[in-house]
């Protein structure tokens, strides 16, 4: 195998298996050890790499309603709203966007009486101006990731 695409390749097969050993990337890659390693090293000092975590399926553990709150907010206090929702441990993404609102911040909760308690204390922030909370009702794709092409490597 070349280097060409040695990153993205490696990228790709932890997608397949995030908990891969050196020896069977550097199989599959057709690679040393030490290459896998080293390339394996700069994607995480570069942050491509952030980290290794398991995939959590909310709903078998309970956490079967998903909200979807949109916020509008006082334009100067908009990082303390977005640091407190990040910090919320049933937040589960917090996103600053354009259009209508400011922030879209997406939660799992037990049920809608504990969506309800949590939403009701995290809205009672007097720079919020504006909510609208939507209910999923299926979630028909969620948390996916993508392989990457190696064609579009800078």
């Amino acid at each position: 195998m070349t280097y060409e695409h040695l990153d993205t390749d490696l990228v790709n097969e932890l997608l397949g298996d995030g908990r891969a050993s050196l020896r069977s990337l550097a199989e599959e890659l057709d690679v040393s050890v030490t290459t896998v390693s080293n390339h394996l090293s700069d994607l995480e000092e570069e942050d491509v790499i952030q980290g290794y975590t398991p995939i959590v399926d909310y709903d078998a553990l309970g956490y079967d309603v998903t909200a979807i709150m949109q916020l509008k907010a006082e334009g100067s206090a908009l990082p303390k709203i977005t640091e407190s929702l990040k910090d919320h441990r049933q937040m589960i993404s917090v996103y600053e966007v354009t259009g209508d609102y400011d922030v879209i911040a997406i939660g799992k909760f037990k049920d809608t009486d504990d969506m309800n308690d949590q939403i009701k204390q995290l809205i009672t922030d007097p720079d919020i101006n504006q909510s609208n909370t939507s209910i999923v009702l299926n979630a028909v794709s969620e948390n996916e990731q993508f392989e990457l092409d190696p064609d579009e490597d800078n």
